[in-house]
């Protein structure tokens, strides 16, 4: 299985520690950057990260900034992208099991790195629920 991640520099040190636990998972990790705290621009990495679910080489991703929200506005911009910001493990249930969520955002600046590990380790066992929600994705991806 493979899962892509990004992160400006302010998810960097968030993004470091979650890779390990991602592999424990048995993720093999597409690491599309950056790769230190020095300052940049999370569109450039937003974008690098979304091509490889827009062309089908992973199912899901991971965004890292501060406070989230950049990275999931970045990506949101893409058709087929369903990112959802989540803070807390009911939502990223919810965003898997009635949205189809293929990314998750996190903020760093936000949560703490026990309460990710949680978020994400639901997150990417919760499946999606289809049936009603159906018309509601299709409806989304083709916006």
């Amino acid at each position: 299985m493979d899962l892509v991640i990004a992160c400006d520099h302010a998810g960097f040190g968030l993004k470091e520690l979650l890779k390990p636990i991602l592999m424990d998972l048995g993720y093999n990790i597409i690491d599309c950057g950056t790769n230190s705290i020095d300052s940049v621009d999370y569109p450039d990495y937003v974008n690098k990260a979304v091509e490889h679910i827009i062309n089908h080489n992973v199912d899901k991703g991971i965004l890292i900034c501060s406070t989230g929200i950049g990275v999931s506005i970045a990506a949101n911009r893409y058709r087929g992208i369903r990112a959802a910001l989540c803070h807390d493990i009911y939502s990223a249930k919810m965003s898997r099991l009635h949205n189809n969520s293929n990314i998750l955002a996190l903020g760093s600046s936000i949560i703490g790195f026990p309460l990710a590990v949680e978020i994400i380790k639901t997150w990417i066992t919760t499946g999606y629920e289809g049936g009603r929600h159906d018309k509601r994705i299709t409806k989304l991806d083709n916006m």
